[in-house]
């Protein structure tokens, strides 16, 4: 009996399986994903519960594929351009089927005219206060209120 009342709760602490095929349980969880991830540390020890991500057994896999792409993403540099890239503009004059509506944009509001017009003549501080109709305050200093 007092075996009972001492080792059932001792052993309810420890994870015998993850449930999940091919995903063996990790004895030190926590260390191994504070080392993959330094944010793991702010988590307590109800972490699986708090991120809702499944077992930390999942988390930690996910996280080792995760560095994995990343240093592929460098290598590879997807976003990367060369310089003496060209993008080709097709141009369409075909038709638009009256059962799809056409989506163009109304008119332009006369003071963007204006602000680009001031942006392009470099008076940026004119177009400033164009376009707050607002005298330009031209120090930084807190006006006194009166």
């Amino acid at each position: 009996m007092f075996l009972r009342m001492v080792a059932r709760p001792l052993m309810a602490k420890v994870k015998e399986t993850t449930g999940i095929v091919g995903l063996e349980v990790v004895p030190n969880a926590r260390e191994v994903l504070i080392n993959l991830c330094p944010r793991g540390r702010q988590l307590g020890d109800d972490r699986e519960a708090r991120l809702g991500c499944g077992q930390v057994e999942e988390l930690i896999v996910e996280a080792q594929d995760e560095l994995k792409l990343i240093a592929k993403m460098i290598e590879w540099d997807p976003w990367g351009l060369p310089d003496d890239y060209e993008c080709e503009v097709i141009e369409n004059d075909a038709p638009v089927p009256k059962h799809i509506p056409l989506h163009r944009p109304g008119p332009l509001p006369e003071e963007f005219y204006k602000t680009l017009e001031a942006v392009t003549s470099d008076t940026l501080q004119d177009a400033i206060s164009l376009s707050k109709n607002e005298p330009a305050i031209t120090t930084g200093d807190s006006q006194p209120k009166e």
